[in-house]
This record gives C-alpha cells, sequence and structure tokens, in this order.
C-alpha cells in the first residue's frame, strides 16, 4: 500500500480507523502532540484485539493506522492487530518515530517482524525527532524495511514551507532514496508539548462551507475511547464532546462504531459544510473560535445540533455525505495535502517505489 492511496482514502467515512496502542514513548521530542512519556496510558491488548476481531467482511474498513506514543512499543500486539485485520480484508498501516533504530544497528527481530506484517511503514523524520535518532541510522532502517519488500514513506514536519531545515531533509531524502520514497510534510501543530511554543494555525471559517474530513475515520484513544475526530484536543479532551463520542473498546465493536459514525446527523454535516457554516447558520451571534475550536464547542449549542440533526438526517444526509466525500477524493490526494498538510510539498506524497506517480 502506497501513502497516496492511503491519504486518497482519508475523506471516506468510515474507510479508514485510526488506532492507537499506547500513549507511552522512549522519545522526549519537543513538539509530541500527544505528550508522550514512558508512563503513558495504554489499552489493554485484549481489548483492542477483540475489537480489530469484530471486523466482518462487510464493514471493515479498508485501512487501519497503528499509531501512538510509539507504536512498536508493543511490537506482538501490532504484529497480531494486522492479521486480524488482513483476515478481514483491511491493510494495515504503522507509524514510527524510530527508536529502534538508535546507532544504526539492525532492525531488532520482533519490531521487523511487526513492520512486515503492515502493509505500509511511515517513519516520522524533523528537527525534533533528529535530535532523539540520527537521520543516518533512520536512513539505514528504512532501506532494510524497503529491501523486506514493505512500502515505506517518512511523515515530516516542519515550522512551514520556509523552513530551511524542512527544506533541506526534504532534498536529503529525495537523494537519498531517488524520489522512490513518498513524503507526507505538515506544519507543528500547538498542541501536546508544542502548544507552549509553536504558532497558532488558521483554518477556514468564517461561516463559509468548509468540510471537515477529519471526522471521517474514527480514532480509538490511548484509553479506547473511540472519537469521531483526529484532533489531539478533541482526542484527549474527557469527557470527549457529546457529538464527537463514538463509544469504546470495552463495550462496543466497530460496526457498532462504523454505524454511530456513518449515520450521525451532526457528524455528516461536519463533513460536509464544516463546524463554521453550522456556527454562522444556526447560532449567528456564538462567538467565532475557529474551525477546529468551534467544533469542539457544538454540544453546548443546541440550537447547532438540531439544525444539523434536520440538515444530516435520512436520505439526503447519506447522499451529502457521499457527494462530499466523492469530490474530495477524486481530487485526489496532493489536494487532501494542500488543503490539511504543507502545501508546497503536497506533491511529494504521490512519489512511488517506481520513481513515478500513481
Amino acid at each position: 500500500m502506497e501513502l497516496g492511496e492511503l491519504i486518497a482514502l482519508r475523506p471516506v467515512p468510515a474507510a479508514g480507523l485510526l488506532l492507537t496502542l499506547t500513549r507511552r514513548c522512549p522519545l522526549s521530542c519537543a513538539h509530541c502532540s500527544t505528550s508522550s512519556t514512558m508512563a503513558g496510558e495504554q489499552t489493554a491488548a485484549d481489548r483492542l484485539r477483540r475489537f480489530v476481531a469484530s471486523f466482518t467482511a462487510a464493514d471493515a474498513p479498508q485501512v487501519v493506522l497503528l499509531t501512538g506514543g510509539e507504536p512498536l512499543l508493543r511490537p506482538g500486539l501490532a504484529a497480531g492487530l494486522a492479521a486480524l485485520a488482513r483476515a478481514a480484508g483491511t491493510r494495515t498501516a504503522l507509524l514510527s518515530g524510530m527508536f529502534f533504530a538508535r546507532g544504526g544497528r539492525p532492525v531488532p527481530a520482533r519490531i521487523m517482524r511487526a513492520i512486515t506484517a503492515a502493509d505500509h511503514f511511515s517513519a516520522s523524520l524533523d528537527a525534533h525527532h533528529e535530535r532523539e535518532v540520527a537521520r543516518a541510522d533512520v536512513f539505514t532502517a528504512v532501506r532494510r524495511i524497503l529491501d523486506a519488500g514493505v512500502p515505506a514513506s517518512f511523515h515530516l514536519t516542519g515550522t512551514g514551507p520556509d523552513d530551511p531545515y524542512l527544506a533541506g531533509l526534504v532534498a536529503d531524502i529525495r537523494a537519498a532514496f531517488a524520489d522512490r520514497v513518498p513524503m507526507l510534510v505538515n506544519d507543528v501543530r500547538p498542541v501536546g508539548r508544542a502548544a507552549s511554543w509553536a504558532g497558532a494555525t488558521t483554518r477556514p471559517d468564517g461561516g463559509a462551507a468548509v468540510p471537515c474530513p477529519m471526522a471521517a475515520w474514527p480514532t480509538v484513544a490511548f484509553d479506547g475511547t473511540v472519537v469521531a475526530c483526529c484532533n489531539q484536543r478533541a482526542v484527549d479532551a474527557r469527557p470527549v464532546p457529546a457529538h464527537l463520542l463514538l463509544g469504546h473498546v470495552a463495550e462496543d465493536d466497530w460496526g457498532t462504531v462504523r454505524r454511530r459514525s456513518l449515520t450521525s446527523p451532526v457528524l455528516r454535516m461536519l463533513r460536509v459544510v464544516g463546524p463554521g457554516h453550522l456556527r454562522a447558520r444556526y447560532a449567528p451571534d456564538a462567538p467565532d473560535r475557529g474551525y477546529c475550536a468551534t467544533c469542539r464547542t457544538l454540544s453546548d449549542r443546541p440550537a447547532v445540533l438540531a439544525g444539523a440533526a434536520r440538515d444530516g438526517a435520512g436520505p439526503v444526509g447519506e447522499l451529502l455525505d457521499r457527494h462530499s466525500a466523492q469530490t474530495q477524493r477524486a481530487a485526489g490526494p496532493a489536494a487532501f495535502v494542500r488543503r490539511h498538510g504543507t502545501s508546497a510539498y503536497a506533491d511529494l506524497v504521490t512519489l512511488t517505489a517506481d520513481g513515478g506517480r500513481p
């Protein structure tokens, strides 16, 4: 599975699932969105296995992204979940901070088994990760993973399109891997450990209809709570805003979570027009707090929820949701990254192993 395929699915409701294996991580990156430490929380392995085992041929997501913290601190669980997902026809992708690559040593066998059980592997690399694991060591490990037959990519972050470190890193990767390894490039977000120093990012709002594909894939948080959004502030909030709460892996199976995601009129309208438009239409006197902050407060605005429930209910709401997803998917993965990532590097997401485009 190439990175471009994965990104192309991102706007499609319930086509994917983000599964947090742990909040623990041996690295101490200054920009960590989850503020991970080695004392971090994690859900019992049997609950995660039971949840993934509830996938059926009729309702399985197309892809599961195994993440953390550092998911490879639980390599046996990662490999087992990938096998369970594959039995239902679901592919898996794995995102790692590359702690195991320190010193350029061979990839440990248990970790390599987990990586080769997945259908895609993505290595996080940026100025903060590089203080923890040397760039050359990451490159060496990624080459070994590619040699093992696993499609790989880099997940990079920087301070924006004018970041000279980011430009140099991208050039280095392109040269070292002959333009055969795709990259997803994002700006550092002011969340987690970066909340105190990263510049605030702006998102379109002001009442314009701006669809939110981040409400498309359910996210299983570190404690097993299932949230309808991958924004870290929403994932970490307790209680989770009611309109974003999809369940818990201790109580609900995938079919239940998927049905709630697909049939919620509010989530449909978030995916179709976004929170700013709903606020402007149904609570015009409410303050404009920005795109994501507005969304997190919608549960406190009955008029907005009622309006979204009317607009997004029934076959019409289902049709609007489907059309919005189809339109975004047809635009392609690079267009998705131009909107949600660092636009200057968006085309890098479509590099493929043969040096071409998908």
